[in-house]
């Protein structure tokens, strides 16, 4: 999702984990620095893990599991 701002990360993430099993784990790098805050909410309100979130550089590294 680089490039992407809110709420385009977020979306598709949602998308992206839909299709999902339950389990398997989603890696998304983002640009846009309030997707920090952003999946961090995104994890409590949908019930799915936030196994870690980093800074690599100018890139924002979030790793979601499914619920």
């Amino acid at each position: 999702t680089r490039g992407l701002n809110c709420p385009l990360p977020i979306l598709k993430a949602q998308k992206a984990l839909t299709s999902m099993s339950s389990g398997q784990v989603l890696k998304v790098v983002s640009t846009d620095t309030g997707s920090v805050r952003d999946f961090a909410a995104f994890a409590k309100q949908t019930g799915n893990e936030l196994m870690s979130q980093t800074t690599e550089g100018s890139d924002f590294v979030h790793i979601l599991k499914r619920r």
